[in-house]
């Protein structure tokens, strides 16, 4: 039986593009400690890439889904007021659509992200849960870019310290 999927999913599995390659320890690390801190994460890290066609196609589908029903409830009130008034509302209405459309794509972004680097998560650390210990890593691996630990020492040190704080 198939799960049933939302609007998010079905809108971020209809706009990435996902790589099928594993995502690498250091890159998981990485990408998880920029998303803790509200930076931006390099998609590359996490294998995804945006069709951007398919982004404006569903911002479209859903921006049509929203205004038009405004349109025919304000049409109602606005046929007989001033016609300047309906023209910079249309102006307005414009300006949130083409400003809207950046923070969509912001939203699904960060979707995106979250969900790839829950699945990375569940490959490298299976007995640690996503929630609980995200920010827990993110300090050991904070901590390992200080002290310069090497990338082929990164992994043993980071569960090491994970396994003496729990």
């Amino acid at each position: 039986m198939r799960k049933k999927l939302s609007i998010k999913e079905k809108i971020i599995d209809y706009v990435y593009i996902l790589s099928n390659q594993p995502v690498i320890f250091k890159d998981l690390l990485s990408a998880n400690s920029h998303y803790n801190e509200k930076m931006y994460v390099d998609p590359g890290k996490l294998g995804f890439r945006m069709n951007i066609i398919k982004a404006y196609i569903s911002y479209f589908i859903l921006c049509a889904i929203v205004i038009m029903p405004l349109i025919g409830i304000t049409h109602y009130f606005l046929k007989h007021m001033d016609f300047h008034i309906s023209i910079v509302g249309s102006v307005l209405v414009t300006a949130v659509v083409f400003i809207g459309f950046d923070f969509f794509r912001a939203w699904i972004r960060d979707a995106i992200t979250l969900k790839l680097i829950k699945k990375a998560w569940l490959v490298h650390f299976p007995y640690f849960a996503y929630e609980k210990y995200s920010s827990k890593v993110e300090k050991i691996y904070n901590e390992s870019l200080k002290e310069e630990v090497a990338k082929r020492d990164l992994q043993q040190y980071v569960m090491d310290k994970l396994v003496e704080e729990s």
